[in-house]
């Protein structure tokens, strides 16, 4: 049944402050599911279930899957729409404040239709926690998904971010018109793959972000007088900057992901000495 047609029996419409944009297009439902490669000793994590319809999918594949839906009202309509699948696992809360570790004791997999407000906050959430998933496929927003996938001169805070833990593409778009009720842009599936971590010998995460924000703090600035928030005068980041190979008069957008890895590796030493 149409996402429109079930809330209607329920005497129910989409709440805009939290972003209910319903997929319910069956083959575009099962290529959100295929991006994801689910095996069926998978364990998946949806974010934002709505009426179940994605949840299905991927509960035809995977061993199991924990769905977290914030919207209470909706819950009726899940309980009733997967009553048949005994794989599934129904919570009532909001993703931020889930610990994924208390959820899966393993390898897991996020399968999501992102509300667009809170696309940072998710990611955030889940890249900087402890139990990290192998996978995650998410459909947002097409300009936050190109957003993600960016390559210099074009990166952000957003892409340094993500594509540090993962490797981010975007696996293709979906219209407007696939929603109900239609947002205002287009869609996009992003795929990130956690087990292609491009510098795996990082281990200290707080202080390579520590770097790549104090680098994108101020927009326009070059990188040698932003990087002065790590406590380094103008002198000491020239030299650091020198003996990376980066020009000191660079913005940090222009600077690729190797070369952040070899900022972090030139730099922190020198912070690490304070």
């Amino acid at each position: 049944m149409h996402p429109k047609q079930l809330l209607e029996r329920y005497g129910l419409m989409p709440k805009k402050s939290l972003g209910q944009n319903f997929l319910s297009d069956e083959n575009i439902l099962a290529r959100i599911a295929a991006t994801a490669d689910l095996q069926p000793a998978d364990r998946v994590l949806e974010i934002g279930p709505g009426v179940g319809t994605l949840t299905r999918h991927l509960a035809q594949t995977a061993v199991s899957v924990v769905a977290v839906e914030l919207d209470d009202r909706l819950l009726p309509i899940l309980q009733a729409e997967l009553a048949d699948l005994n794989n599934v696992r129904l919570i009532h809360g909001d993703i931020l404040e889930q610990d994924p570790s208390r959820l899966f004791d393993g390898p897991y997999k996020v399968v999501a239709n992102v509300p667009y407000y809170i696309t940072g906050a998710i990611l955030r959430h889940l890249l900087d926690g402890t139990h990290k998933p192998t996978m995650m496929v998410l459909t947002v927003q097409k300009e936050v998904a190109e957003r993600i996938t960016a390559v210099p001169p074009q990166m952000s805070l957003l892409a340094v971010s993500v594509q540090f833990y993962g490797q981010a593409e975007i696996a293709g778009i979906i219209k407007a018109g696939a929603f109900w009720p239609r947002p205002d842009v287009d869609s996009a599936i992003v795929r990130i793959d956690l087990t292609k971590r491009p510098f795996p010998n990082i281990q200290n995460e707080r202080a390579f972000m520590r770097l790549v924000r104090a680098g994108f703090s101020q927009k326009r600035k070059q990188l040698r007088n932003n990087l002065q928030a790590l406590g380094l005068n103008k002198k000491q980041l020239t030299a650091i900057l020198d003996k990376a190979g980066i020009d000191a008069r660079r913005r940090a957008e222009t600077l690729s992901l190797a070369e952040w890895a070899t900022l972090y590796e030139t730099l922190w030493p020198a912070l690490s000495a304070q």
